[in-house]
């Protein structure tokens, strides 16, 4: 237990100093090697529903086989080098399934082009972190899209790492980015992968129920602690008011928080693949959407990620105590 405490605290410190370095192989690059891999060899757009599915649901097991084995693997063996190899490696291992630097590196890439006001760069530092279509979108519209995934990525790419490294170590937490990469690439609502993503989609959808709710309740006290541009009973009204306003049972979760303790409105209608997808507003439009929001939205994003670094901590902490003195 000591050896966990200690790469999970290490693991959170290195994500916050050096993040994703570019040139560094990170594993979940590789998995999305593999997913194109597969993609290539099995998947058509167009045949049967349930032969779509079953193609989905193969990825979905296979990909996760191997990330579960392989990182399983490679620290049983660092581990059986000695421990200050095995504390290393689940150390990294924890630090490439947190993304916290990564979400506010390239967020503050979009807030820095909007500051020049060069609206082409800035779509294009904004597309290299949504999904959605950039080229029509002005500069509240970037700013917006930006707040939006930072938000959004405070549950997917930060709380929820943290939670499940903490409970599971690297191999829960590498699992659980396997999920997540999977419903990123291929976890859409379209003609191309209703069928075939089905199953990485409704699986997102179970590993995200909890870390998305719990995300936005440490949003709301990051809000209530961050100082005076943040609302933090609004936020709360916001999200028990908006936190469904998505097709998705999670994605409005922290958004919802964002939105009420920024006193912003954000999500509606939006452009996919050259579709307008129609989506319900979150928040009241209280003021303007502004550049400094994306700061801001980064700063509840940070805070959040120490409550649930602290939090984590100390429960193990308290377990790694307790466990001596439970007789069964």
């Amino acid at each position: 237990m000591i050896c966990h405490i200690t790469a999970f605290l290490l693991g959170f410190i290195l994500d916050l100093i050096i993040g994703d370095p570019y040139w560094m192989p990170h594993p979940v690059r590789l998995m999305g090697s593999f997913i194109l891999v597969y993609d290539k060899a099995f998947f058509k757009p167009v045949g049967k529903k349930n032969a779509q599915r079953i193609k989905g649901l193969l990825l979905v097991l296979l990909l996760l086989i191997l990330t579960g084995g392989i990182t399983a693997a490679l620290l049983f063996a660092a581990y059986k080098i000695n421990i200050f190899w095995g504390i290393g490696l689940e150390a990294v291992l924890s630090c490439y399934a947190f993304a916290a630097k990564s979400l506010k590196t390239e967020s503050m890439k979009v807030y820095k082009a909007l500051q020049t006001g060069d609206i082409d760069a800035s779509r294009k530092a904004v597309s290299m972190i949504v999904g959605r279509d950039t080229q029509a979108l002005d500069m509240a519209g970037v700013a917006r899209a930006a707040v939006e995934t930072v938000a959004e990525n405070t549950s997917d790419g930060v709380i929820a790492p943290l939670l499940y490294t903490c409970i599971g170590g690297p191999v829960l937490g590498m699992l659980y980015k396997a999920v997540n990469t999977m419903d990123s690439m291929v976890g859409y609502h379209n003609d191309k992968y209703e069928n075939y993503g089905f199953f990485a989609a409704k699986l997102d959808d179970i590993v995200n129920f909890i870390p998305a709710r719990l995300s936005a309740l440490l949003m709301i006290i990051a809000a209530a602690i961050s100082g005076r541009e943040y609302d933090a009973g609004n936020a709360m009204r916001i999200f028990k008011r908006d936190r469904f306003n998505h097709k998705s049972p999670n994605s409005a979760q922290t958004e919802s928080a964002c939105a009420g303790a920024l006193k912003i409105r954000l999500a509606g209608d939006a452009s996919y693949f050259g579709k307008i997808v129609k989506k319900p507003f979150i928040g009241d439009d209280d003021r303007p959407i502004e550049t400094e929001d994306i700061k801001r939205v980064n700063r509840l994003m940070l805070v959040s990620a120490w409550l649930m670094f602290i939090i984590g901590w100390a429960l193990l902490t308290a377990v790694m105590f307790i466990m001596p003195h439970l007789s069964f």
